[in-house]
């Protein structure tokens, strides 16, 4: 695991190189740009008077879907509730821009559960205007779903697009797996749904068929289907093996289909499934962050950076997180989105960047890292002499290293580290393609290790093959050619098999 951060950071500053340097091809006739533009001007006509149409009906079926949700009032709550087996309410406030972005998501799912013929009945509460009533339901925040069974609540697990909604209601009111029977059933099934657990029994009874089920009761997301027919099951997921009993996870990512291969017991399906549930990248809104702060995937590598930016990054970024799937979760935060983007780039003193920043968090240890923030051609260059080393990569790119490590530990707010890194970039030039040296440097603001003890920024630290565990360090105020004169006489000495604490102390003499 060690050895993916390097991997990933060498994949982004490559793409981020690419996307920078890669420019359009010029063209120089006049003529030709004109019709050019007359073209892109028709096509933008075009294209507008088909978003304005689609905007026209997709308004129309929002309004019809809002009319669906009742408005509760102090005077209807009693009623409502004591009428209706089962009730989902969703208390917002107007001012709430969480509250607004689900709102016609929840329209959504009313309409599809009525299509669906669903017994519950879907009533949203302005918890502003009405907040006694609010209060005696139990909303405390914005937005709250709870659903009412018989007057009873039950807190709302489920995610916040209209299908996790749909899916969530129909586990708690119906059936939590929809039985496919034929071909059609299964090609409407899937026109339907954008992520799906399939099951294939050849009876649906026994054991195995029992912790099918049991998972499918327990988890909040996901639509289970099952099926008895091998026919059906290559329709639903044509990668599938020969088996007379299968599970598998499909969603409408680059990585389409993952089969689950373990035992046939509740918790290892859950497992599988939390741990595949999330796309190749996974980009953060207000709506899904909790359910990525709550995954089991602790190791987390998160890209900030403008849509632009992501947009040239992505398919390099899917090629690296599918190396690592099930393992790191690649997450992208638009760093125009302030609330999501700022607590995390605060943590490393980069609140105010808005260029493309590179972190990775270790929430099992409770450790960050700052791989990159300035991933620009230059700092391209310097990353193909100079080695990042992070926290989680100390022990084995120093410490467990078989070559001399030449380290440089510095601080972003350190006054003297721009003047020593440029020192030490000079020396890497100067020792490249030496094989039994590896000049690195890490950002102790942001990174810690319990064998790095430095209380002076900045530091340089020169690491013997033969005894890592006693550190040299060496004069940050000395030349780069002096700095060299010793790195070189500490090499000879590690050839000849002389203690460095003996030339250490030659030296003071």
């Amino acid at each position: 695991m060690s050895k993916t951060i390097p991997i990933f950071l060498t994949l982004i500053l490559l793409s981020f190189f690419i996307s920078v340097m890669s420019t359009e091809p010029m063209i120089d006739d006049d003529n030709d740009i004109e019709e050019l533009l007359a073209v892109d001007a028709e096509e933008e006509g075009n294209q507008q008077q088909g978003n304005e149409l689609k905007s026209s009906q997709e308004a129309t079926t929002l309004t019809k879907a809002q009319r669906i949700v009742l408005e509760l009032s102090n005077e209807r709550i009693k009623d409502v509730l004591d009428g209706n087996e089962y009730v989902l309410v969703l208390g917002y406030a107007p001012w709430c821009g969480r509250s607004a972005e689900l709102m016609p998501r929840f329209a959504e799912a009313a309409t599809t559960l009525k299509e669906m013929g669903s017994p519950v009945l879907m009533a949203k509460l302005d918890a502003e205007r009405y907040p006694n009533a609010a209060s005696g339901l139990g909303i405390k925040g914005f937005p709250t779903l709870l659903l009412f069974v018989n007057g009873s609540s039950q807190s709302y697990t489920g995610g916040f697009t209209s299908e996790e909604i749909v899916i969530w209601v129909r586990k708690r009111t119906a059936v939590p797996i929809i039985r496919l029977a034929s071909v059609p059933e299964a090609e409407k099934f899937m026109g339907k749904y954008q992520m799906f657990a399939v099951g294939l029994f050849g009876k649906f009874e026994g054991d195995k068929y029992e912790e099918f089920t049991k998972a499918a009761v327990a988890d909040n997301e996901i639509q289970f289907a099952e099926t008895s027919s091998t026919e059906i099951a290559e329709v639903l997921f044509p990668d599938r093996n020969a088996k007379d009993i299968f599970l598998g996870l499909v969603k409408s990512e680059p990585e389409k289909y993952v089969r689950f291969d373990d035992a046939f017991e509740k918790e290892k399906m859950l497992e599988f499934l939390e741990y595949n549930k999330f796309p190749l990248v996974t980009v953060m809104t207000e709506m899904n962050s909790v359910k990525i702060h709550s995954s089991p995937l602790k190791l987390q590598v998160i890209i900030f950076a403008e849509e632009d930016d992501f947009k040239n990054l992505i398919l390099l970024l899917q090629n690296v997180a599918r190396k690592f799937q099930s393992k790191i979760m690649f997450i992208y935060v638009d760093i125009a989105e302030e609330n999501l983007a700022k607590p995390f780039l605060t943590l490393f003193g980069l609140e105010e960047s808005d260029k493309t920043v590179v972190v990775a968090f270790d929430n099992k240890r409770s450790s960050k890292y700052l791989l990159e923030s300035d991933p620009t051609p230059s700092n391209l260059e310097k990353n193909a002499t100079v080695q990042t080393v992070v926290g989680r990569t100390f022990s084995d790119l120093v410490l467990k290293s078989p070559q001399n490590v030449l380290l440089e530990v510095h601080t972003p707010w350190c006054i003297n580290c721009e003047s020593t890194s440029k020192q030490v970039e000079k020396l890497a030039k100067h020792f490249k393609g030496l094989d039994d040296l590896i000049i690195a440097r890490i950002d102790a603001s942001s990174n810690e290790h319990q064998e790095l003890q430095v209380d002076e920024f900045p530091s340089l630290l020169f690491y013997p093959s033969g005894n890592k565990s006693n550190p040299i360090k060496l004069p940050t105020k000395s030349s780069s050619k002096e700095l060299a004169a010793l790195v070189k006489k500490y090499l000879r000495a590690e050839v000849r098999g002389i203690s460095t604490d003996d030339q250490t102390t030659k030296d003071e003499l």
